[in-house]
């Protein structure tokens, strides 16, 4: 099996298989599908398929004429058929890992994918779990059953764990050009997975099993939460002490080594930061530990909207006005600037308190034309025409998109900047 998928690897024959189509699926698959690589994208939601299968993406990474061209050439077709399994011969499961409400992982999505490549598992077949997880997932859910059907993995299927590494709206690190991490269930495992993974990817990185390749993400993860957490506190201790937190940061960020700027913000959001260091946190727990920076990082971040919340009641105050039926302008609903996602994203906690303190909310980004806060259904603005049009009493900047020309904010009484997107002092501007 394994020369036999060399070969197809050198020929390009080789056929690739993508469980999910969304953030982390779509771009894996079409990486390779631009490779010349045949690629079938499976999901579950039909509506998804026959966009794609139209040449539409709903990936803003992943360009219209991108997309049409390799779906056009054939390279490319999306499907719910989840026997054409048979067909492919490396499988990538990029399926979503949520958290549950009691902070537990969701791996239903995982086990669900992994059942319906089991109805069709044959020799050859390459199996990498791309999904974020906690470490000793893949080994746990895929090693057994694979080995109770008869197979051995390594000589007869494949098995690895390989950490996506998206950033949405990120021009310049994308799939193609960002280190690929793998992690194979033995030395062939790996050697196959990086052959294959080099034909649309720079640079492959083996390391030395599933388990350790789960851990990476967790850690680089992790190291962001928590390094987010301390500058948030920072900025909350900067606050107290009446000291420009932003200076702080970008005069400390002149040192050479030893140090690496993070900002501040209302809080964490997407779909990797705010969530994947729980993984971690919940396998400790299962081994009697305390994961403790990571409980303290999440609580100091979980508690920043609020937090943000209480400088706009003061800043209210101060102009002798109140958050009830105050008219309030929130500037960006995207977990980040530059694009439309909004899961998990801190603006939403933002307008939920305003909301439970009588505020009339409104909203303007230039990615976001609506969203739903509970049963409350928001529509953009028109910006900036409407900012004298509505006499909004306040705006809180909390996703600074770079298209954005925020002067046109200046003439309100307040304006609580969380991203220092306003640099100068102004008395109207109250900053994070």
């Amino acid at each position: 099996m394994i020369e036999s998928l060399k070969r197809k690897i050198s020929d390009r024959s080789i056929k690739i298989g993508v469980i999910g189509l969304g953030y982390v699926g779509l771009p894996f698959a079409v990486s390779f599908a631009e490779q010349g690589v045949e690629v079938i994208g499976f999901d579950i939601i039909e509506e998804k398929v026959n966009i794609l299968n139209n040449g539409e993406s709903y990936i803003p990474d992943i360009p219209n004429e991108k997309l049409k061209k390799v779906v056009d050439d054939k390279y490319f077709i999306a499907t719910t058929d989840f026997s054409k399994i048979d067909e492919v011969d490396l499988i990538s499961i990029c399926v979503p890992t949520p958290l549950r409400k009691t902070k537990d992982p969701d791996i239903s999505f995982i086990i669900a994918a992994r059942d319906e490549i089991f109805k069709y598992i044959r020799k050859g077949h390459v199996i990498v779990l791309e999904s974020t997880t906690y470490p000793g997932t893949t080994e746990e859910l895929l090693i057994p059953e694979i080995k109770n059907k008869g197979f051995e993995i390594g000589n007869d299927v494949f098995v690895a764990f390989s950490p996506e590494r998206i950033d949405p709206g990120n021009e310049k690190y994308t799939i193609v050009n960002t280190p690929k991490v793998v992690g194979g269930y033995s030395e062939n495992c790996s050697i196959i997975v990086k052959e294959i993974y080099s034909i649309a990817m720079n640079t492959v990185v083996i390391v030395g099993s599933p388990a350790t390749a789960e851990m990476v993400k967790l850690l680089e993860n992790t190291y962001r939460a928590v390094n987010i957490g301390l500058v948030n506190e920072i900025a909350i201790i900067c606050q107290k002490l009446g000291i420009n937190t932003w200076e702080v940061i970008e005069a400390a960020a002149t040192k050479p080594y030893g140090f690496m700027p993070f900002f501040p913000g209302p809080g964490l959001g997407g779909h990797c930061i705010p969530i994947d260091p729980h993984y971690l946190s919940w396998k400790m727990r299962t081994l009697n530990y305390d994961a403790k920076f990571i409980e303290l990082a999440s609580q100091i971040n979980g508690e920043m909207p609020e937090y943000c919340f209480r400088l706009l009641i003061k800043g209210l105050n101060g102009i002798s006005k109140s958050v009830n039926k105050s008219k309030i302008l929130v500037m960006g609903v995207a977990y980040k600037k530059n694009i439309d996602d909004i899961r998990e994203s801190p603006s939403l906690d933002f307008i939920k308190l305003l909301e439970d303190y009588g505020a009339e909310v409104y909203f303007y980004d230039p990615y976001v034309k609506t969203f739903n806060v509970g049963k409350c259904e928001y529509t953009r603005i028109s910006f900036p025409d409407d900012i004298e049009k509505v006499g909004f009493d306040a705006a809180v900047i909390i996703t600074a998109h770079s298209d954005v020309d925020y002067s046109k904010l200046m003439n309100l009484q307040l304006i609580l900047d969380t991203r220092n997107v306003i640099k100068d002092d102004f008395k109207n501007v109250v900053r994070l």
